[in-house]
């Protein structure tokens, strides 16, 4: 008797649920597809490289400071006397460490702020994308994780367009 009453429950609650949900308005927002066109992405990547630029030319010219003392070496370690060698070989191993510590320097800051930069369009893609459920008044927006999604529910453009106008 308690099965029956369970499952007379669950028949009344999907029948209820299956025709409120004739009433919702669902929308797929692909964030991929926004992040990759939005105004704000080029913007963060111009403000990144002009920000990385000047270190990224000085470690170029540590690698080409490298690159001429290890041919010096190699061209003329033959005639050179033995303190002048050692002295160009301890030379060469501080410059490549400071270029490797400095590389991985850059390379750490770069990614700390390219996240920062990422963080920061993620917010304004989240705000676009719940101005855009408000104004058009969406019951439901999918992102991420969704396997199919309708032609006539992708809501991906009117995000982007939100976010340009958001951009302003």
């Amino acid at each position: 008797m308690k099965n029956r009453i369970s499952l007379f429950l669950i028949l009344l609650l999907a029948t209820t649920s299956s025709f409120a949900a004739g009433d919702l308005k669902i929308g797929f927002v692909n964030v991929a597809k926004v992040l990759e066109k939005a105004p704000q992405a080029s913007k963060a990547k111009t403000r990144l490289e002009s920000e990385f630029s000047p270190r990224d030319k000085a470690l170029v010219s540590q690698q080409k400071e490298i690159k001429t003392l290890e041919d010096k070496l190699a061209k003329d370690s033959a005639v050179m006397g033995d303190e002048e060698r050692r002295r160009i070989e301890r030379d060469l191993l501080d410059k490549k460490r400071d270029a490797a510590r400095a590389q991985q320097e850059f390379s750490e800051d770069f990614n700390m702020r390219r996240n920062e930069e990422l963080g920061n369009l993620q917010k304004r893609i989240v705000e676009a994308v719940r101005a855009l459920a408000k104004e058009e008044s969406f019951d439901l927006l999918l992102t991420d994780g969704v396997i199919y999604a309708n032609d006539h529910i992708d809501v991906t453009s009117r995000v982007q367009q939100k976010l340009e106008t958001l951009s302003q």
